[in-house]
């Protein structure tokens, strides 16, 4: 007979948080039966209602925290408990940074089996606040005005009481008010999920951090945007640093933000940012790094871990606009990319050239693909760097690296799981996994990117 949890569903109890889950919630044990509990802290004793049950384990609502944690901070957000964009402001920076430490300890111990592998403290940022450097915002309609914010927890309801977004950009918070009001004013409509009708889906304001340069991006449903010669007119009178008026389309019943239609409404196709000495066009699908401070710090670790010398050839598999290809190339004698979207494909050949990089080669396919197809032709990389999506690299990728037996492999990850299983079956494959560096690419949420050097073992 199936052991009974000892807590009942809507039953309130008093519980000591004795550790955090890897999305940031608190974990304590009624007669050893975990109960999750959001905004709960380690070392707090709280009263929580039991929202579910389930055989192994269940869920709880924080109603009242007994003795707060020297760790606990006010979120400075107003919006905080009902967004759900940030998860975790209600812990101290110092906190966030040693959890996120612990979290990738806990998956290089239990998934990848590599008890004693260093893993170093998390790079922070000195100013954990206003680093996104792109913003997405649903439009909605009240009482006949244009209203913007993003949609509650779990929910579709767009949040009307928010003003601003302190992980945003400043400027792009005061361009997202600005194309609302003068949206509004010209007499452009917003969209109606439920019904279908309507012009106006989002708003999408991109910004040059070192540039300052602004893209704004209108999404709709419709294939024109009416007003648009107004629209266009106000907007760039006022604010001078918009360099780019970008309309996409997107006539579908999906919650896909962007279509498959992009035209250039003003101005230019792409604005410009650096990070550090390389300068990037940055167009309206491009996929860039929303916080260019971390970045830098992301791939100079990965540029230290690579090793390179200018005799050395390195592959860049999932290369995006090549962000990493281009840091690569400044010390390789030849860097080549792979990337699945030919859009990027295409950012990565301008980005190239708008730095002067002849050292570099770019193709469009899956890695997985390309990789064994270039080993047949006899491309032997001294170095591979990946940098895959969440899901983690493809089997056939892996594989593919370990036949091309590069002497080094910096893997660049996004998710802690997935990188565990994939230097698992490295390891196997005849590789050694020498450090671990977190970087907090996203302060404030449970978000956290690692960079891992391997080195390839010397045959016995």
């Amino acid at each position: 007979m199936a052991k009974q949890a000892p807590v009942k569903k809507n039953e309130t109890v008093t519980i000591r948080f004795e550790d955090l889950t890897h999305e940031g919630n608190g974990v304590g044990k009624i007669e050893g039966y975990p109960l999750f509990v959001p905004y709960g802290l380690p070392g707090e004793e709280a009263i929580v209602k039991v929202v579910k049950v389930n055989k192994n384990f269940g869920f709880g609502k924080l109603l009242e925290v007994k003795n707060p944690s020297p760790e606990r901070v006010e979120p400075p957000c107003d919006v905080f408990y009902k967004c759900g964009g940030c998860q975790i402001q209600h812990m101290s920076y110092n906190l966030q940074l040693s959890m996120k430490q612990q979290q990738v300890k806990n998956v290089m111990r239990k998934i990848a089996h590599l008890e004693h592998v260093p893993v170093h403290p998390t790079i922070g940022m000195e100013d954990p606040w206003r680093y996104r450097n792109k913003v997405a915002i649903p439009v909605g309609e009240k009482d006949g005005e244009l209203i913007t914010g993003f949609y509650q927890m779990r929910s579709h309801q767009i949040i009307e009481d928010m003003d601003t977004c302190i992980v945003q950009e400043d400027l792009n918070d005061r361009m997202v008010e600005a194309v609302r009001r003068i949206a509004g004013r010209v007499g452009i409509e917003a969209y109606d999920e439920k019904s279908h009708t309507g012009v106006l889906r989002h708003i999408m304001v991109r910004t040059g951090q070192e540039t300052k340069e602004t893209m704004v991006v209108i999404i709709t449903r419709t294939k024109e945007l009416p007003h648009a010669k107004e629209f266009i007119r106000e907007l760039t009178e006022t604010y001078p640093n918009v360099k780019s008026i970008i309309h996409n389309i997107n006539p579908a019943r999906t919650n896909v933000i962007l279509g498959e239609k992009t035209k250039v409404l003003w101005g230019q196709e792409y604005i410009y940012d650096s990070i550090g000495s390389i300068r990037f066009a940055i167009s309206a699908k491009s996929f860039y790094q929303v916080n260019p401070t971390q970045t830098k710090r992301l791939y100079e670790k990965a540029l230290e871990y690579a090793a390179i010398g200018e005799e050395d050839t390195v592959i860049d598999a999932y290369c995006g606009i090549g962000t990493i290809s281009l840091f690569l190339a400044q010390k390789a004698k030849k860097v080549y990319g792979v990337e699945v979207v030919p859009e990027a494909i295409e950012d990565a050949r301008v980005n190239a050239k708008l730095n002067g990089m002849t050292n570099t080669e770019f193709e469009v396919g899956t890695a997985e693909e390309v990789m064994p197809r270039w080993k047949e032709e006899g491309l032997k990389p001294d170095v591979i760097v990946v940098d895959p999506p969440r899901k983690g690299c493809d089997e056939g990728l892996l594989n593919a690296m370990i036949e091309m037996g590069p002497k080094r492999i910096v893997y660049v990850s996004c998710n802690p799981s997935t990188l565990a299983r994939d230097l698992r079956v490295l390891e196997d494959g005849g590789y050694e996994t020498k450090e671990v560096q977190p970087v907090d690419m996203f302060p404030q949420s449970m978000h956290i990117e690692s960079v891992v050097w391997l080195e390839k073992r010397l045959s016995n």
